[in-house]
């Protein structure tokens, strides 16, 4: 069973993306948005977290762009549609509040 989890808060001012991180299985996506893009800045430690865990990694592209974040070739910057498609693919959406 895989799980969509959708964060959407900084990872600069708690620790849900490392509590993610310790729960994502390995069928399961990453989707970050809003603020959760700011882990997407090179040479922080969110940044180097994600970058070497290899997993499916989205971000949405309006967001990044927002906050002038460069999409790295590892994560896949996608938009709303493909945020609904990624939400039917999977058995489950977990948003991390």
């Amino acid at each position: 069973m895989s799980t969509l989890h959708v964060l959407s808060h900084s990872p600069f001012g708690d620790d849900r993306l490392s509590s993610c991180l310790r729960l994502i299985g390995v069928d399961d996506a990453l989707l970050l948005s809003g603020d959760a893009a700011y882990a997407l800045q090179p040479n922080t430690e969110p940044f180097n977290n994600l970058s070497a865990r290899g997993l499916q990694l989205y971000v949405l592209a309006e967001d990044a762009q927002a906050r002038a974040i460069n999409v790295p070739a590892w994560a896949k910057a996608i938009d709303y549609p493909a945020f609904v498609e990624l939400s039917i693919h999977h058995d489950k959406v977990n948003s991390w509040l």
